[in-house]
């Protein structure tokens, strides 16, 4: 009744903890800048970022294409993870004043070359999308929503153009047509503040369209068009061709802007860019997964408080040795159950390794939940999580030296270097690799060479001695004591029924908590690889803690029915059964790749596929710490409850 009583009240806390996060995260986050109050007048700069397209995840740089430029392109202050990322946030032409409505400005008249040509019909083959920005607001496309409801959704970033096919006077062949996007008419949402007049930004919208605009003579001081006038309601003259993409043609970029006011405030402007098609489905995962977590649950205080309370007071009411040798079941196993593993020195670099990223999982979420990470801190995520693994590394060594100290390990100088340089040298390689490719399509997601250094430097510097300083700390501390001692031989193991096998079992193990997060994995692997915003954090964490319990019952249940089938060999079980969620994930991912994604190149679908194998990789490691640390708690708490002689 008390494990009952336990298991209602946990269950109600989380729902409500749910309720409360989810409904603050629709309503409330702390920015990554301060509010800036604009005068009538008043200067708004447009910046321009990165090209993106998620046919081929390779962004560029926004001139890269032949758009109008500025005298000096200035690039703004970067944070680490907007290099990662790819990001590049530079000043443009486009310059508005605020509440200034302007019509039909001419931002600049560029001749398309053969080179130029050929990358606008490429980018535009590949639907690569415009990214700009106006006070930290990116600019977005009005979209209908799904369900057919009015409530506005946006698409981030405008297409750089478009294509039809043209019938050409010979019968039945068709001729691809490329069209740029050379006028966009902007519509900047402001809230006024009645008291001062000032007004915050609300608001950042763009219509692109294709106009092949027509004039008498060019003057480059003042631009006269004939296809498009200063009247704000009639912009346009009649019906207009649009803009072919064509070598050696010129093109007339041009802009307008008006601003609205909006009732909106400045605390949820993000709100619509964070709006979800599909907020019911979130709530699905939860149930689905607290599910999962209540029927393991009920599984554990099932063995726990019926199968081994009678096991515990049947072995010490044992009074002859004769009944004693008669008994089957996990006591047998107690002279073999804490011999040190196979590879002991690689399980301690691996859980090690786990405690790391978990550690750095846990506090970035802690962060996220309290608003630190939002949106509006581009690259933001990104960075703490680097640094957050970095200064994690303390942990790494102190747990990995901890349990080297346990298995009788001496060499612990060598046990803490594996710890800090195999999973990151791992990681480095394989990241080394995709940006050799990345930097091959002159794209903009490559890492540069500085950027790769101050990584490198950021390992050496701070993790690797932080590493060894944790591991210093865990050999001090006196070895961690079994319950009970260990035989001088080891006894053998019978013949395993089928299903206890350890492929099959290790296998098994992986689906349930792999059942608990994949649909919410459909939507973490959406907002990276579909370019959308992800910020639901509060549902994630709530997945994060289903996960980390399924991970642990799922592997306290095997590893009971490993141990009653007297095979002591538990320790790599336990850290393997949890760890195989990541095959399902991996598999997962393929699946995502084919049936939701539209890559086409080579070199897309590589990185791809290297990314999925980073995180899959990253995964394996954190699960499989979580199962191998409920295990050793298990293990450790069966054996000092029975008396041994």
């Amino acid at each position: 009744m008390m494990m009952g009583a336990l298991y209602g009240r946990t269950t109600t806390t989380t729902l409500l903890l749910v309720l409360l996060i989810v409904s603050s995260a629709h309503s409330f986050y702390l920015p990554g800048v301060a509010p800036r109050d604009f005068q009538t007048g008043d200067a708004l700069p447009v910046k321009v970022n990165k090209l993106s397209s998620t046919k081929t995840q390779l962004p560029y740089d926004y001139y890269y294409l032949n758009y109008c430029k500025p005298k000096k392109i200035v690039n703004n202050a970067e944070n680490l993870g907007e290099v990662l990322r790819g990001d590049r946030i530079e000043n443009s032409v486009y310059n508005f004043q605020m509440r200034k409505d302007e019509s039909c400005k001419v931002a600049c008249k560029e001749k398309l070359n053969a080179g130029s040509a050929k990358n606008f019909k490429e980018k535009i083959d590949d639907e690569y999308r415009v990214n700009m920005i106006l006070d930290n607001l990116p600019v977005a496309v009005l979209r209908q929503r799904r369900d057919g409801s009015q409530s506005t959704t946006y698409e981030h970033g405008f297409r750089v153009g478009f294509r039809i096919l043209d019938n050409l006077p010979v019968a039945g062949i068709k001729e691809e047509k490329y069209f740029i996007h050379n006028h966009l008419s902007f519509r900047v949402m402001y809230h006024k503040d009645p008291e001062t007049d000032s007004a915050r930004i609300v608001g950042f919208e763009v219509t692109p369209k294709s106009i092949n605009h027509e004039y008498k003579v060019w003057d480059d001081k003042n631009p006269q068009l004939t296809t498009c006038n200063k009247d704000p309601k009639n912009l346009m003259q009649g019906s207009l061709v649009p803009q072919e993409v064509v070598a050696d043609k010129e093109v007339v970029f041009t802009y307008d802007v008006s601003f609205k006011e909006s009732e909106i405030k400045w605390a949820s402007r993000w709100d619509t860019y964070l709006l979800m098609n599909d907020d019911q489905i979130h709530w699905f995962s939860i149930i689905n997964s607290l599910m999962i977590v209540l029927f393991l649950s009920g599984m554990v205080a099932m063995i726990m408080m019926r199968t081994l309370y009678r096991d515990i007071a049947n072995y010490n009411q044992l009074e002859t040795q004769d009944e004693a040798q008669e008994e089957t079941g996990w006591k047998l196993v107690h002279g073999d159950a804490f011999r040190p593993p196979i590879n002991s020195g690689l399980l301690c670099v691996y859980v090690g390794t786990g405690v790391q990223i978990f550690a750095m999982t846990l506090v970035t979420m802690i962060f996220a939940l309290l608003g630190f990470l939002s949106p509006s801190n581009r690259g933001g995520l990104m960075t703490a999580m680097v640094l957050l693994w970095v200064f994690m590394g303390l942990f790494a060594g102190y747990s990995s030296a901890r349990l080297h100290k346990m298995f009788k390990g001496t060499d612990w100088k060598r046990n803490t270097l594996k710890t800090a340089f195999m999973f990151p040298g791992i990681l480095f390689a394989v990241f080394f690799v995709l940006n050799a490719l990345i930097w091959g399509e002159q794209s903009s997601g490559a890492v540069p060479f500085g950027t790769m250094f101050a990584l490198v430097c950021l390992w050496f510097g701070i993790s690797v001695p932080l590493v060894f300083v944790g591991s210093y700390l865990g050999f001090k501390k006196p070895a961690i004591e079994d319950p009970v001692k260990s035989n001088k031989i080891p006894r053998q193991i019978p013949e395993q029924a089928w299903y206890m096998k350890p492929v099959f079992s290790i296998l098994i193990g992986g689906i349930l908590p792999f059942g608990a997060v994949f649909i919410e994995l459909f939507f973490i692997l959406t907002s990276i690889w579909l370019n959308q915003f992800y910020y639901i954090f509060g549902f994630l964490f709530i997945v994060f803690v289903i996960l980390l319990i399924t991970c642990a019952e799922i592997t306290v249940v095997l590893c009971y029915f490993q141990l009653c089938s007297e095979d002591y060999h538990w320790w790599w079980r336990s850290y393997l059964t949890a760890g195989s969620s990541a095959l399902y994930l991996f598999l997962y991912s393929v699946f995502y790749f084919f049936t939701k994604l539209e890559i086409t190149k080579l070199v897309s679908g590589i990185l791809y596929f290297g990314y999925m194998i980073i995180v899959s990789y990253a995964f394996f490691v954190v699960t499989g710490t979580i199962g191998f640390y409920a295990c050793f708690w298990f293990v450790r708490k069966i054996y000092s409850s029975v008396k041994i002689d």
